[in-house]
């Protein structure tokens, strides 16, 4: 059986990445899965993003465009896809993410279970984390990536059962809405860690905070004004999670530690070998331990 789906992209601004990002749906890797239209929601944009989106329009027929001349919040631009798209599954990701050439198709074939209501991908951040910004990126991507494992928290590219016609535009984070129209009519909410998305983490310290400061309002006033709680306000969970971070974090500082004393001796011990005792170990002793390989790694072993 052939899923067919909708696809969403809302932009603004996003000549540096829409070309790219456009390029990279249309050569998705598709088995069960079908692209029947690409719609793609530019909202008030001052650069070249329109006519990039209008030349790709030109080489497939499924690329549409619909121009908002002002920017009026990502809520209006997904009603504005919700109210053009024909299928029953649709997919809707931000202009300045790429997805990885097997995404779709691991993000849209569970929906084969007609219980599943909603899916979500794996963000994945392309940052360098050489800075302290970059790397706080990486690891609040990688906490929310272990969160999502328990309890299902989506964005940046997501994909949803249409059993609603548009979302109230008092809603800031849309994403967490969908997971509750979806949860509130029986359905199911599933992530799909090997639906990879790549996003571009913020670089400076102030859009960081500014960034994680909007979310943590948008998702207070669901919580107040509609009675739905993300995973992510879950402080005692989120906390466990940061503790295993730090854990792991110790532990490593306490091996490198034990490394370094045990380098120390081993070198020592060298040196006895060969300058006191003229041992050069032509013919070494046997590590025994290391004749058996039990496990090849794959690409899914963590």
């Amino acid at each position: 059986m052939t899923i067919r789906c909708s696809v969403g992209i809302t932009a603004h601004n996003e000549q540096a990445n829409i070309g790219k990002l456009l390029a990279a749906m249309l050569a998705q890797e598709l088995k069960t899965v079908e692209i029947t239209e690409i719609i793609v929601v530019a909202s008030g944009c001052t650069d070249n993003t329109v006519a990039i989106i209008q030349e790709s329009a030109a080489q497939d027929s499924r690329i549409q465009l619909i121009v908002q001349e002002k920017r009026e919040g990502k809520t209006s631009a997904i009603n504005q896809f919700l109210a053009r798209a024909r299928e029953e599954i649709c997919v809707l990701e931000s202009g300045d993410t790429l997805p990885r050439a097997d995404t779709l198709e691991n993000l849209v074939k569970l929906f084969a279970d007609p219980q599943v209501g909603m899916t979500g991908a794996q963000k994945v951040p392309v940052n360098v984390p050489a800075h302290i910004v970059g790397y706080m990126s990486h690891l609040r991507l990688r906490m929310e990536h272990q969160l999502c494992l328990e309890i299902p928290r989506t964005g940046e590219l997501i994909a949803f059962r249409k059993v609603f016609t548009h979302l109230p535009p008092d809603v800031a984070m849309d994403e967490a809405f969908v997971e509750a129209l979806v949860i509130r009519r029986g359905l199911q909410v599933h992530y799909a860690p090997e639906a990879v998305v790549y996003n571009m983490g913020p670089e400076t310290l102030g859009e960081f905070i500014m960034q994680r400061r909007r979310n943590y309002a948008g998702h207070l006033h669901l919580k107040r004004k509609y009675g739905y709680r993300v995973s992510s306000l879950d402080t005692g969970r989120v906390l466990r999670i940061g503790f295993d971070e730090v854990w792991n974090a110790l532990r490593l500082i306490w091996t490198l530690g034990a490394l370094a004393g045990v380098e120390a001796l081993a070198r020592v011990l060298g040196l006895y070998d060969y300058y006191v005792k003229g041992n050069k170990h032509v013919v070494w002793d046997i590590a025994w331990t290391t004749k058996k390989v039990e496990h090849a790694p794959t690409n899914g072993d963590k």
